[in-house]
C-alpha cells in the first residue's frame, strides 16, 4: 500500500477514522533523521500491505494536528486504532527495529 499525506485538514478522514492502524511519521523536509527514517517507511509499506497504512504530516505545513498531539520532536511515529494514539516512538530508528515494534499491528 503506498503511503498517503496527511494534513490538519485531513488527517481526522485519514487518520481518526480509518477503519485499521495507522502508523502516522510526523516529520519535516528540513530534518535529517526524517530523511534517514522515508525510504524504510516504503520498504515496510510494500510488506505489510493493507495490514498497516502509513500516512506523513509535514510538521511545517500542519501545525494544529502537531501541536494536539503534543509533537516536540521530529521523527515521531504515533500508532492510531479507533481513533486513539496506541503507540508512540521517536527517531529514525532501524528498519528491524521498527518491523519489531509494529508487529502487534501487522501480524
Amino acid at each position: 500500500m503506498a503511503i498517503i499525506q496527511t494534513s490538519d485538514a485531513t488527517f481526522t478522514e485519514d487518520v481518526l477514522q480509518h477503519d485499521g492502524p495507522v502508523l502516522v511519521d510526523f516529520w519535516a523536509p528540513w530534518c535529517g533523521p526524517c530523511k534517514m527514517i522515508a525510504p524504510v517507511l516504503e520498504e515496510l509499506s510494500k510488506e505489510w500491505g493493507d495490514k498497516l497504512t502509513i500516512a506523513k504530516l509535514n510538521t511545517d505545513d500542519n501545525p494544529e494536528t502537531t501541536r494536539a498531539y503534543g509533537i516536540t520532536g521530529i521523527p515521531t511515529m504515533n500508532v492510531y486504532q479507533g481513533g486513539q494514539v496506541v503507540k508512540t516512538l521517536v527517531g529514525a530508528l532501524p528498519k528491524k527495529k521498527l518491523a519489531k515494534e509494529m508487529e502487534p499491528f501487522t501480524s
